[in-house]
């Protein structure tokens, strides 16, 4: 039953734009992993036995690009996840007033649940589902691969990239230098997976309420 004043909000434009952000991140993935393996390169070059001038300008050109991709990740993350919260809100909302049944956590557990520490492992996924559940056509069969696939190569993504900042914080020397590279260039290519799933996801949810909504009559809609 939906509660007195609950109604649906278009879901379309938050989510457009949450996924053209995620589609920044990617793309500020992709030139953290062109400065990953230019570091690599070099300090494998270092690790052979290369030395000189050039060699040492490379290896500070390679700093200095993995300095400039982290500002640009760190950028493109922030402005990600305000509009991507802001699209998750609306559409918990929104699932609050298709099926109010279906929703275990409280609307606040669509922001907090991202952000309280061992909570934030498995509340997002949980939501998702309920949300995925209340949005379904009625009488559907529901298949949550996708939400599965995204959610597991998130927290995989989010491991492996506490891994490789150990390992590139500790790099006092050529060869630990060497392996944080390595292990960053895995971390941002795994981000890079995570971030397109995470788009698929916005996109059919965002299609899904759209088309629930236009569908369900009795429903109240707002603006």
């Amino acid at each position: 039953m939906t509660r007195p004043g609950s109604y649906l909000r278009s879901p379309i434009g938050l989510g457009r734009t949450a996924a053209a952000l995620l589609g920044l991140v990617i793309a500020a993935d992709l030139f953290a992993v062109y400065a990953d393996l230019a570091l690599y390169d070099v300090t494998g070059d270092l690790m052979d036995g290369a030395s000189g001038t050039a060699v040492t300008r490379r290896l500070d050109d390679a700093n200095s690009l993995n300095t400039v991709a982290g500002g640009v990740q760190a950028g493109s993350l922030v402005m990600c996840v305000i509009v991507y919260l802001c699209w998750f809100v609306r559409v918990r909302a929104n699932a609050g007033v298709f099926d109010p049944s279906t929703q275990s956590m409280k609307p606040g557990w669509a922001v907090g649940g991202w952000f309280v520490p061992f909570v934030n492992l498995w509340y997002p996924r949980r939501i998702t589902r309920d949300i995925w559940d209340a949005s379904s056509p009625a009488g559907a069969r529901r298949s949550y691969l996708l939400v599965n696939a995204w959610w597991t190569l998130w927290i995989v993504s989010l491991l492996a990239d506490r891994v490789g900042s150990a390992q590139s914080g500790d790099a006092d020397t050529v060869d630990g230098t060497h392996a944080g590279a390595y292990a960053m260039m895995i971390s941002d290519a795994l981000d890079i997976a995570a971030a397109a799933l995470a788009i698929a996801l916005v996109l059919r949810l965002t299609r899904m309420q759209h088309a629930k909504a236009l569908a369900g009559p009795g429903v109240p809609v707002g603006v």
